[in-house]
């Protein structure tokens, strides 16, 4: 994925980054060079990544779909279309569920345990997560939502996973259709 890739994984650009403030002065500039490496690592692959999604004209018209969503930018649209080729081809639950933003719940006997979101696709999750915070300040349908969830009491987190799952439910449902963005219809309503 764009913009993500290496990082969490052994040497990253953003750890190269961490590690640069606490070093020696003397050792900075071999950190900077190292930043400068896995930068271009990164943006090589990053540019490899969209001239695959352009060269495929199915990839092309699903990222030219989901890009057209307030919120959702080459990162989130490219994460979708190489980590979750199911999407729009599966119901609003079973993506959900797929992807790891269904609340679950934690039951035992008689017990009633807190629901919490777990498993799925962490990757395409950790993107989703940040595509949610931009759609809530810039996508007016995943606003209302978030405020009317705060409204009702939902922790700040709860509010934005639930932002996270409508987000992707939504865009499920416009690669299903194969319609653009339109804050005219209800979010998942089947275009006539």
């Amino acid at each position: 994925m764009p913009s993500k890739a290496g990082e969490g994984r052994g040497s990253s650009r953003a750890g190269e980054t961490k590690r640069k403030q606490t070093a020696p002065i003397v050792v900075r500039p071999s950190i900077d060079a190292v930043i400068a490496f896995l930068s271009k690592q990164i943006d090589d692959g990053d540019g490899d990544l969209q001239k695959l999604i352009r060269s495929t004209p199915a990839w092309r018209d699903a990222d030219d779909l989901l890009q057209s969503v307030p919120g959702v930018g080459p990162v989130l649209s490219i994460g979708l279309t190489a980590l979750a080729p199911e999407l729009g081809r599966l119901s609003r639950k079973q993506i959900a569920a797929l992807i790891g933003v269904t609340p679950l719940n934690n039951d035992s006997g008689s017990r009633v345990g807190k629901r919490s979101t777990w498993g799925g696709r962490a990757p395409v999750r950790a993107v989703l997560y940040m595509a949610a915070i931009a759609a809530k300040r810039f996508n007016s349908t995943i606003a209302i939502f978030y405020d009317r969830l705060i409204d009702h009491g939902k922790p700040p987190k709860v509010a934005l996973v639930a932002c996270m799952r409508k987000l992707l439910v939504m865009l499920n449902a416009m690669v299903r259709d194969r319609r653009a963005w339109s804050p005219q219809l209800p979010p998942g309503e089947k275009c006539p």
